[in-house]
């Protein structure tokens, strides 16, 4: 019975070797072609070399706004808009004007900060020899209040500057304007002009889209293998790829789908990436190694086999490979192949159809 078992990896070498052989001969249904009328046929070549191969761990993410680049704009008080100055998509400036605001609160601060200013004013001319301490340390205060209400409500020192400069009760009108905290795009803008809002309403959203989030969901076991700054990459469409890095990992699982989110900051100022968006993320979870690999893409099956198109000269054969793992687009070659050979990297199928023409006219 033993016997018997050790002849079994014997009779599949026979079984396989006629299978290569027949196909080496089955290369011959392919026409040498010249680098031209490969290129013109679109099929792609070229040297195979060592890659770094690493350990790479595969999940579907969901693109998010960077949270730590995003801010809220909106009223501290019951206001009216009078005015919108910044669309959505709209890329604006830190401290640029967004909106334009009417309040009755912001009036009946602004007409007490330009009274208490005008008797702050007028008792430190005076001076404090003519003055009692009691009253000239309540205009002070009095006049630091008023001057923090009108901040506190929404204003900007700058505008507050300014309508002190103007010195007028008639202009405390209540008037003032939202000013962007930051730089980026303006991701939503929904109200219209007229309304009256309560305090605390998001009136734009304003983020850097520059470096977006994705979160990636893995399960526990294998998000324990993921680390902070671990390389990553992204895609939409499995062809274009964005880099990025692992910056968090969440510290509670999804009651609905038991995962683990991760989430990796990605450079987005191509801006080919939109928040919602659906994508498949790549982290490398290991330093990984120096093997011989080819291009997935390289590969095809013949007879139930790997092989690849392997090119010497004008003379297109075939080279059964042995393979290893798949990390991204790149597959290790464990034997076939050695460092230096020109394969077929793009256009692989093309000659794998002329092959099943060739046998087919061969039967015939």
């Amino acid at each position: 019975m033993n016997r018997f078992f050790r002849l079994i990896p014997l009779l599949c070498l026979i079984l396989v070797a006629p299978v290569f052989a027949e196909e080496a001969e089955e290369a011959d249904g392919i026409p040498q072609m010249s680098a031209a009328e490969r290129e013109a046929m679109g099929i792609l070549t070229q040297r195979v070399e060592t890659q770094l191969m690493a350990e790479v761990v595969t999940a579907p993410g969901e693109v998010r706004l960077n949270r730590y680049r995003s801010a809220e704009v909106g009223p501290r008080i019951t206001a009216q808009i009078i005015h919108r100055h910044a669309r959505m998509g709209q890329i604006i400036q830190k401290g640029q004007k967004l909106v334009t605001l009417s309040s009755v609160e912001m009036a009946e601060a602004q007409g007490e900060l330009l009274i208490s200013d005008r008797e702050w004013r007028r008792v430190k001319d005076l001076g404090r020899k003519v003055v009692s301490e009691k009253r000239y340390v309540s205009a002070q205060v009095t006049r630091q209040q008023a001057y923090a209400k009108v901040l506190a409500f929404g204003m900007t020192e700058s505008q507050v500057t300014a309508l002190l400069k103007q010195g007028d009760v008639s202009h405390a009108r209540g008037i003032f304007d939202l000013l962007s905290p930051q730089a980026g795009t303006v991701i939503s803008d929904d109200f219209v002009t007229g309304r009256v809002v309560p305090p605390g309403t998001v009136l734009m959203e304003i983020s850097d889209e520059s470096r977006l989030w994705v979160e990636a969901k893995l399960s526990p076991e294998v998000a324990v293998k993921i680390k902070l700054m671990n390389p990553a990459r992204v895609s939409s469409d499995q062809k274009n790829w964005l880099s990025g890095k692992v910056v968090q990992i969440h510290r509670r699982i999804d009651e609905t789908t038991r995962t683990l989110a991760i989430r990796i900051e990605v450079d987005s100022q191509d801006q080919s990436l939109r928040p919602g968006q659906f994508v498949r993320s790549l982290i490398q979870v290991s330093a990984g190694e120096a093997v011989l690999a080819v291009p997935k893409e390289a590969l095809v099956l013949l007879s139930g086999a790997d092989a690849v198109f392997k090119v010497e000269g004008d003379e297109i054969q075939i080279a059964p490979v042995e393979r290893g793992e798949t990390h991204g687009n790149w597959t290790e070659i464990k034997a076939g192949l050695r460092i230096g050979n020109e394969i077929v990297t793009q256009g692989a199928y093309v000659l794998k159809s002329l092959l099943l023409k060739s046998q087919i006219g061969d039967s015939d």
